[in-house]
């Protein structure tokens, strides 16, 4: 057997196709995509400002806010403004090393906010079922503590995706079906064996977020049962409604996510276009409702929305 070309192990580019199938809609497709990652620029920058304005906002329910709002905005701008380039302009090329970078953050800001929602759902279960010892256990340090967790965790479990890609001879394939980089989007381009691609892909990442699934539901098993033991009042109800905006940021994560994920690597009767359009949807859904949901439900966020949109008579938020 001839020996390996060097120069095969690794293309300079790789060539971002978009939406095989769905070419002719491409302009319009790229002008919904735009719209949402708009409100999500704008929605997330609107949080992150007003809880850093608002004094009495600087508690651990919000502060963990800020950073869910933080991961949100990594998450659709490591994919989006690549992707309007690709639609708008035509620019299809992206360096191996640009492409391992968006893959990185792709992956990385997705497991950050996963800790976060735990972190999330440790916050209710603590002020509803200990609230003595809300104080002592959840503090700015501790918040602090979190972010650095999340970056920790989410660090170690996807640096070893850049290497495993890096090994890998791709013998001048390079067009990605795609209109983004991802790790198995890029590792079906090699020319050898992938399986220790698709074993950590799935295996690593995937049980990650499975943990961070129980432990959630593990909490809101715990915040029910307590709930239930109380009689029906204002402090019931409270409690119902801050669970149920993080239960419905929840679902908006993790339900596309786990959809995307379990298509792309069971469906193989869904056609390839709709992969990539949930994928699509996946990176900028959460992050454009998100705070959506919680300046409806959260009456503080609310106010304050409406007082600096000019919406309401500027007043006190009552602690």
């Amino acid at each position: 057997m001839p020996p390996l070309n060097v120069t095969s192990l690794a293309p300079a580019t790789f060539i971002l196709m978009g939406i095989p199938g769905m070419e002719k809609s491409h302009l319009w497709l790229s002008i919904l995509f735009c719209s949402m990652y708009l409100v999500a620029l704008l929605g997330n920058s609107l949080l992150l400002s007003i809880v850093r304005s608002e004094r009495s906002l600087h508690q651990p329910m919000y502060l963990l806010l800020c950073l869910l709002a933080l991961a949100d905005l990594a998450l659709s701008t490591a994919t989006v403004p690549k992707m309007l380039a690709l639609f708008w302009f035509g620019r299809r090329e992206i360096s191996f090393g640009a492409c391992l970078t968006q893959m990185f953050f792709l992956h990385f800001s997705f497991s950050a906010e996963s800790v976060v929602l735990v972190a999330m759902a440790f916050d209710r279960y603590v002020a509803i079922c200990h609230p003595l010892r809300y104080a002592a256990l959840l503090t700015p340090a501790a918040v602090a503590k979190t972010a650095l967790a999340a970056a920790l965790r989410s660090f170690c479990v996807i640096l070893p995706c850049v290497f495993l890609l890096r090994r890998l001879p791709f013998c001048g394939r390079r067009v990605i079906p795609h209109t983004y980089c991802e790790h198995m989007g890029i590792a079906r381009l090699a020319c050898a064996d992938i399986s220790a691609n698709v074993l950590y892909g799935l295996a690593v990442p995937f049980a990650a977020v499975v943990l961070d699934v129980a432990l959630i539901a593990a909490s809101y098993v715990l915040i029910v049962r307590a709930l239930l033991r109380r009689p029906c009042g204002a402090a019931r109800r409270k409690a119902s409604g801050t669970c149920g905006s993080h239960l419905c940021v929840i679902l908006l994560f993790y339900v596309p996510a786990f959809f995307t994920v379990l298509t792309h690597r069971f469906g193989r009767a869904i056609p390839q276009r709709v992969h990539i359009l949930l994928a699509n949807l996946y990176v900028l859904v959460p992050p454009m409702l998100n705070p959506v949901v919680y300046g409806a439900r959260t009456r503080h966020i609310r106010e304050k929305v409406m007082n600096v949109l000019g919406l309401s008579p500027d007043r006190p938020l009552q602690r």
